[in-house]
């Protein structure tokens, strides 16, 4: 079967197969289980509706148990035995990380791309987003400064080993260099400690185009009589802009911030393409592939602690967004 032929036929029997399960399930719960007759029907009806929001649920909470819940309760029972699984060793894979140099390193990485990844993409979207929104031309201006969202992660790496080539002809960088009388060139990925930042500006060149589009829209949402109103107290642009407009889109600011610091904890294309964490540049995510063929117990421990991290923000997030729809 070709993959064309697949993919329709997937769709076909997936339309028919959801309309049979809630065509079927409404039966059997209204003629079978809480039949709508006798003395009791009135009472069924009820007892009917109430069973009826579960059965479209369903489907969602099966396949969430089946490839989400599972599979993290799979991961960290597999994360109590040793390399071979023949061993239950506790807390032992856990242990062996915290007490290693490597994953020690790669967590204070991760926490340096939290820090500086979802600040810098935010910041530069929402200055991109009320500078774009003040140009004729903005429209063009967003479109270029969005279009790194459509390049994949291990492409856009690539692009920047050019501008960090460690050659005066290719490495925009050292080009740089080379004008004010740099004598040789550097690689600029093997620079300890510096070599993350390179790193995550990638992403932040990514995100931007992300963060500039939500904050835009939030920005035009924002009601003129405000603004006018801060005009005519006299207030400039720069006080209007922080203490008028920034308040008013907090929340989304935050949404953003937050979308983004969970896109971080997730990363790994960058790292890999670019320097395969070597030079002091392991992540979290990284670190775990270097175990994920030779010793499966630990890759899954890594691997769990990374949703332990994700997990939190995640959690504040739901909050957040709860809390704006009150």
């Amino acid at each position: 079967m070709t993959p064309l032929l697949q993919g329709m036929v997937t769709i076909v029997v997936g339309v028919i197969g959801c309309v049979g399960y809630f065509y079927v399930s409404n039966w059997i719960v209204d003629h079978v289980i809480f039949p709508a007759r006798g003395p009791n029907a009135g009472r069924n009806i009820n007892r009917a509706n109430r069973l009826r929001p579960w059965l479209f649920l369903f489907p969602a909470i099966f396949a969430l148990g089946l490839y989400l819940v599972y599979p993290v309760i799979g991961s960290f029972w597999r994360s109590l035995f040793n390399r071979a699984g023949t061993e239950f060793i506790w807390f032992g894979n856990y242990v062996a990380l915290f007490n290693e140099g490597e994953f020690r390193q790669s967590v204070l990485n991760n926490l340096m791309w939290i820090l500086v990844v979802p600040a810098g993409a935010t910041f530069f979207g929402l200055i991109s987003a009320q500078l774009t929104d003040k140009l004729s031309w903005g429209n063009v201006a967003k479109s270029l400064i969005f279009m790194p969202m459509a390049i994949s992660f291990v492409g856009a790496s690539l692009i920047w080993k050019f501008v960090y080539a460690n050659n005066f002809d290719i490495g925009l960088i050292n080009a740089i260099r080379e004008m004010f009388g740099a004598a040789r060139p550097v690689d600029v990925l093997q620079i300890p400690f510096w070599n993350n930042f390179f790193l995550m500006f990638i992403l932040i060149w990514i995100q931007t185009g992300f963060a500039m589009v939500i904050l835009s829209a939030a920005l035009r949402g924002i009601p003129e009589e405000t603004v006018e109103a801060a005009v005519i107290d006299g207030a400039n642009p720069f006080q209007i802009f922080f203490r008028i407009k920034i308040p008013q889109i907090m929340g989304t600011i935050v949404v953003v911030w937050t979308t983004i610091t969970i896109l971080v904890l997730k990363v790994f294309d960058i790292v890999y393409a670019s320097t395969g964490g070597n030079f002091g540049t392991q992540i979290l995510p990284s670190y775990m592939m270097t175990y994920m063929f030779r010793d499966d117990g630990r890759a899954t421990a890594v691997a769990f602690v990374i949703m332990l991290l994700v997990l939190p923000v995640m959690i504040w997030n739901i909050r957040q967004a709860r809390r704006e729809m009150r």
